[in-house]
C-alpha cells in the first residue's frame, strides 16, 4: 500500500505521516524539491531526527547543495525505493509539497535520459507562459494546467522530445490524501512558521551557506533561501526578507492547491488543529474502510 500525503506548506502534513508511518509499519519518502538537499534544513522545514520518532525516512539531504538534481533523478530513486519496500512487505508514505515530483513517481511519465527536467517551483503560471511565449509557441497550454506548462517549458528548453503520459498510476493500491485548512488560516500558520524559523536560526544557517550560493541553483529558487540574496547586498533589511519569505510562501501555498486538486483524485481533510489525533482516526479510518 502508497498513501501519497498532499497539501500546501505548514498545512500539518509531516505530523501526518509519521503518525500514518506508525500505524502501518511503513517507511516515510519525501518528495520536497528543496528537501533532497544537505544543509538546507530550517529553510525548508525538514523534518528534525526527534520528529521522525523513529520512523525511517528516505531521500533527505541526499543531494550536494551543489549538484543539479532534477524530477528525472528523483523519479527514478524513488521508483526503485517504492518497488524494493513493496517487495519487502513495507507499506509506503509519501510526504512532500512538490507536486511534478509525486506525479512522476507514481503515474506513467517517461524522460529521455540525459535531459534537464525541471520542476520550475520558483515561476508563477504566469512566468512559465511568459517563458514559453519567447519560443513563438501558438498552442500554449491553459494558464491554469500548470503540469502542461512545465512540461511543455522542459520541452523547449531542452531543445528535444521529451514523452510525458503521466495519465495512468503505476502503483494501484495507492491513497492520495489530502490536507486543507481555511486560507486565513492557512495563511496564520505560514506566517508563524516562517517567525520559528527564524527564532530556530534561519539566519544562522543562512550565513553558514553563503559561501555556497554562487554555485547552488537550490539556494538561488528555494523560498527561505533566495530573498537573502538582495539582503546580502545590503539592498533589504532583514524585517523585508522575513515579509518576502511570508508573501512567498502563500502564492506557493495557492500553486500548490492548484496543482494538486486537478492533477490527483484526492480525498481532503479539515485539519484539527485542536486535536490533532481527531484527524490522524479520520484519515485512519477512512483508509482502512476503501
Amino acid at each position: 500500500m502508497i498513501i501519497a500525503i498532499l497539501g500546501p506548506t505548514a498545512v500539518g502534513k509531516t505530523s501526518l505521516s509519521i503518525e500514518l508511518a506508525k500505524y502501518y509499519n511503513a517507511e516515510v519518502i519525501n518528495f520536497d524539491a528543496m528537501q533532497v538537499y544537505e544543509k538546507m534544513n530550517i529553510g525548508t522545514a525538514k523534518v528534525t531526527k526527534e520528529e521522525m520518532d523513529g520512523v525511517k525516512h528516505h531521500l533527505l539531504s541526499h543531494v550536494k547543495i551543489t549538484a543539479n538534481y532534477s524530477v528525472y533523478n528523483y523519479q527514478k530513486e524513488a521508483r526503485a525505493l517504492i518497488n524494493d519496500l513493496l517487495t519487502k512487505g513495507k507499506n509506503v508514505i509519501l510526504v512532500g509539497g512538490t507536486g511534478l515530483y509525486l506525479k512522476a513517481t507514481l503515474y506513467d511519465y517517461s524522460f529521455k535520459e540525459g535531459t534537464s527536467s525541471k520542476s520550475y517551483d520558483d515561476l508563477s503560471n504566469e512566468d512559465l507562459v511568459k517563458k514559453i511565449e519567447k519560443y513563438k509557441i501558438k498552442d500554449i497550454p491553459h494558464i491554469n494546467n500548470r503540469v502542461r506548462l512545465v512540461r511543455l517549458l522542459n520541452k523547449l528548453e531542452n531543445g528535444e522530445e521529451i514523452t510525458m503520459n503521466g495519465n495512468n498510476l503505476l502503483y494501484p493500491d495507492t491513497y492520495f490524501i489530502g490536507l486543507t485548512t481555511e486560507r486565513y488560516n492557512l495563511y496564520n500558520l505560514i506566517n508563524k512558521r516562517v517567525d520559528t524559523m527564524f527564532s530556530n536560526g534561519l539566519l544562522e544557517e543562512i550565513n553558514s551557506l553563503r559561501p555556497y550560493y554562487e554555485n547552488s541553483k537550490a539556494l538561488k529558487t528555494a523560498i527561505g533561501y533566495k530573498e537573502f540574496i538582495p539582503y546580502f547586498k545590503n539592498e533589504i533589511s532583514l524585517d523585508e526578507v522575513k515579509e518576502n519569505i511570508k508573501k512567498n510562501s502563500r502564492h506557493y501555498a495557492k500553486r500548490q492547491y492548484t496543482f494538486f486538486k486537478h492533477q490527483f483524485n484526492i480525498k481532503w481533510f479539515d485539519t484539527d488543529y485542536n486535536n490533532f489525533n481527531n484527524t490522524v482516526k479520520e484519515v485512519i479510518t477512512y483508509i482502512d474502510n476503501h
